[in-house]
């Protein structure tokens, strides 16, 4: 490892021993997407050090941990969208701590453009239904739900037969 690099990972480094020391607080920053998981979760990197996201205030549809299952409806549309936006770019996170599962809690933004917004907007996320991190505002979040809802967008097509993620995780566990 050259000086440079060494240099490089320890800012790193010291980067998220900050963010998690003041987990509660707001925390901005940008990396360069190298992987999205699903419609609510993605990989990116800073300096050498790859970091996992999850989108707050947001939930997506479930993807398939097996490999011929499908997941929910609409998991693999959220999936996609998300990877056209952001996937090899670079991005604005405004972080909110740290989650049960290490991943920086945060909300993406592209070109000034809340992404976490529009996937609740394009109805191919929910409101999350659990504990929102304390410095979010989670209202522009609830009324574009409540619109895409309203026009049947995404994955509000589905009705009654609609089921929460957080409701399909329960029932898979």
């Amino acid at each position: 490892m050259t000086e440079k690099s060494m240099k490089r990972t320890i800012k790193a480094i010291y980067f998220l021993i900050a963010f998690l020391l003041i987990s509660t607080s707001v925390m901005a920053f940008q990396c360069k997407v190298t992987r999205v998981f699903d419609g609510d979760t993605l990989l990116c990197r800073l300096d050498h050090t790859s970091i996992k996201v999850r989108l707050a205030g947001i939930d997506a549809p479930e993807t398939s941990n097996k490999n011929r299952e499908v997941g929910q409806p609409y998991s693999q549309q959220a999936k996609k969208h998300l990877t056209k936006q952001v996937l090899n770019k670079v991005v604005d996170i405004k972080g909110y701590g740290i989650d049960t599962y290490n991943r920086i809690l945060g909300e993406l933004f592209i070109d000034s453009k809340n992404v976490n917004l529009e996937l609740i907007q394009l109805g191919l996320a929910e409101v999350y239904k659990g504990e929102l991190p304390k410095n979010l505002d989670s209202g522009p979040f609830i009324a574009a739900e409540k619109k895409a809802k309203g026009s049947l967008k995404g994955m509000w097509v589905l009705g009654d037969k609609y089921v929460s993620p957080r409701e399909w995780r329960k029932e898979i566990q």
